[in-house]
């Protein structure tokens, strides 16, 4: 496919439509739209927002309470030749309020509990396209990543590399009009935009949930089974999750599922493997960046047995994908940066020329004019198979399920507080799935023994916590915290974080049972009265922390929402009263004690 050639997304819509009419385009649990009957509808949405003035150049808040209608705006909003971006519900207001004002948008579509003052959803309209001209360049959307100055940096993506990317992933993929992509990715993170444009692109339908809130492991599996899914979406740590719990209930994916898109982190080789040998649905392993355009490489086929890590397989159509030292290519099987070149290419960040210039670069290498590289940050080398092998990072950038954070964004606003004085944040190092955060009292006095963590108390530890939830998304918090004297450095003048996690370990192992950390040796006997018994085992046994007392917080002891969901699965074994219950209960009732007596209500009210 050349330039020239290369389709709009728009073109790929139309043509969706106009193939298959009455075939499903978005499959909800209450209603399942057409692809005439979403065509008639986006056209006078179409028409409201350029009434408004949305056009080419301008951007579209979306702000609805469920996945359908936020694809539907998507569309609309490229139907008026704008732009969108999406107003996740899972951010903090004050988050949401900031990215209001940063994109300058338009107009907002919504009515859910988060929207905008002036967003609105159009009734009674005529279902006429507006006439507009858009043209290659302009945005398709604005989405944002972490940034390390404290504030998101939101990427803007043109028309032809979503495009462009649309019929690269359906290519790759091999999808039909058959396939039905189950919807699963939080709707500010860019993995929608994978789960949704490649299946429009050739008549597929997207299937979405209810709403908006996380579905754990069981959840997902029945899902797909109803709704007889055979393409999902899911970060490592939750793919890991969902292999855990099919071993577990001795079940393999459903029949019709064909393909589970894996990415996000680093994969071990262990469990890809122990997939491969067990389950009918085919593991897709996938690699990108917001800045390319969510995904560049695909990896789809078997694991060899001696394999020490999952490749990131080749580039898609359209993806230039090197790793360079010092800016030029080195050759096969020698490390370096990865850099990704071609029309996928974003835009650059909004409103930041400086770091747009920073990693959007010029191409010496490039035969073509012009040529940008974009930088990543990512090492890797090019394996004898000619597949790409991801290899660390050059700085200190981290994946949390699947999100990028810049630490110092994290450290920065610990270090707001009076009362600290240094800080580090990094991933816990056995499961890489929630944030550790260290830090040195401002007051001297105040500080543990040199070489020694202890876990503060649960008043200052929530001190802590609570700047950090009103400005972050939930998986950026650090849940556990240790105080140190000292930020110790390794010979290379980094802080050591090998050694911190030796001292935390240490905090753990001798903190008393019932105080902030759990104590192996010293545990809080489990009480006999029930749902607490039971309650307090899984949630001992989910934690790894023996130790761990009745009013303890799950969330202050590495709890996170993967964690959450495999609690709650462990609960649903024991307690029918557990039926229903999703990840997010446990914010309401983080200790045993309270979500033993949850339990006990939920049983009364059924009876």
């Amino acid at each position: 496919m050349t330039a020239a050639t290369a389709p709009d997304v728009l073109a790929q819509w139309d043509r969706s439509v106009r193939a298959h009419p009455g075939a499903p385009a978005l499959v909800a649990p209450r209603r399942v739209w057409t692809y005439e009957a979403a065509d008639r509808l986006t056209d006078a949405w179409a028409g409201s927002l350029a009434g408004r003035g949305a056009g080419p150049g301008r951007l579209v808040g979306l702000a609805f309470p469920d996945p359908a209608r936020t694809v539907l705006g998507m569309v609309a909003a490229l139907k008026a030749g704008a732009g969108f971006t999406v107003l996740d519900d899972r951010l903090p207001a004050a988050a949401r309020a900031a990215l209001v004002r940063r994109t300058d948008a338009a107009v907002c579509l919504g009515d859910g509990g988060h929207a905008p003052d002036g967003a609105y959803v159009p009734v009674d309209l005529d279902a006429v396209r507006p006439p507009v001209r858009h043209r290659p360049d302009d945005p398709a959307y604005v989405l944002f990543t972490s940034g390390s100055t404290g504030e998101p940096k939101g990427t803007v993506v043109e028309r032809d590399a979503l495009g462009r990317f649309a019929a690269g992933v359906a290519e790759r993929l091999e999808l039909t009009s058959g396939d039905r992509w189950l919807q699963v990715a939080s709707l500010g993170f860019d993995v929608v935009i994978e789960e949704v444009f490649p299946a429009l692109a050739v008549g597929a339908a997207v299937v979405c949930r209810a709403d908006t809130r996380a579905l754990d492991a069981e959840e997902l599996h029945t899902t797909m089974a109803r709704t007889r899914t055979t393409v999902v979406e899911l970060s490592t740590q939750y793919w890991l999750e969902y292999a855990r719990w099919l071993t577990t209930a001795d079940l393999t994916t459903p029949p019709e599922l064909r393909t589970v898109v894996v990415g996000g982190e680093r994969m071990d080789p262990a469990p890809y493997r122990a997939w491969q040998a067990r389950q009918p649905a085919a593991l897709a392993h996938v690699y990108g960046l917001t800045e390319c355009t969510v995904s560049s490489a695909f990896y789809t086929g078997l694991l060899p047995e001696g394999a020490e890590e999952v490749p990131l397989g080749t580039p898609l159509r359209d993806v230039e994908i090197s790793v360079r030292q010092d800016g030029h290519p080195v050759p096969d099987g020698e490390t370096g940066e990865i850099h990704i070149g071609g029309p996928l290419l974003a835009r650059g960040f909004l409103g930041d020329e400086a770091a747009t210039a920073r990693r959007f670069v010029p191409d010496p290498s490039a035969s073509v004019p012009g040529a940008r590289v974009y930088v990543t940050g990512d090492l890797g080398r090019i394996d004898a198979d000619g597949h790409l092998v991801f290899l660390g990072r050059v700085d200190d950038q981290v994946k949390i399920r699947g999100h990028r954070l810049e630490p110092a964004r994290v450290e920065r606003a610990l270090c707001e507080n009076p009362e600290v004085d240094q800080a580090v944040v990094f991933p816990d190092p056995e499961t890489g799935t929630a944030l550790w955060a260290f830090t040195v009292p401002a007051d001297p006095r105040r500080a543990p023994l040199p070489g020694t963590a202890v876990r503060p108390a649960t008043d200052e530890r929530d001190a802590l916590v609570r700047p950090l939830a009103r400005a972050l998304p939930e998986w950026a918090v650090p849940r556990v915290h240790y105080r140190v004297a000292v930020l110790p450095k390794n010979p290379h003048g980094k802080i050591d974080k090998r050694l911190l996690a030796a001292w935390a370990a240490d905090a753990d192992r001798t903190a008393p049972a019932g105080g902030a950390g759990p104590c192996p040796t010293g545990a809080t006997p489990v009480p006999t009265d029930e749902p607490l018994a039971t309650v307090l085992t899984a949630f001992r046994e989910v934690l790894g922390a023996p130790g761990l007392g009745p009013d303890d917080d799950f969330f202050a002891h590495g709890g996170q929402s993967l964690l959450a969901m495999r609690l709650l699965a462990r609960l649903r074994d024991s307690f029918p009263a557990a039926e229903g219950l999703r990840a997010s209960a446990l914010f309401a009732s983080p200790t045993p004690r309270l979500t033993a007596a949850a339990l006990d209500e939920r049983k009364s009210a059924r009876t």
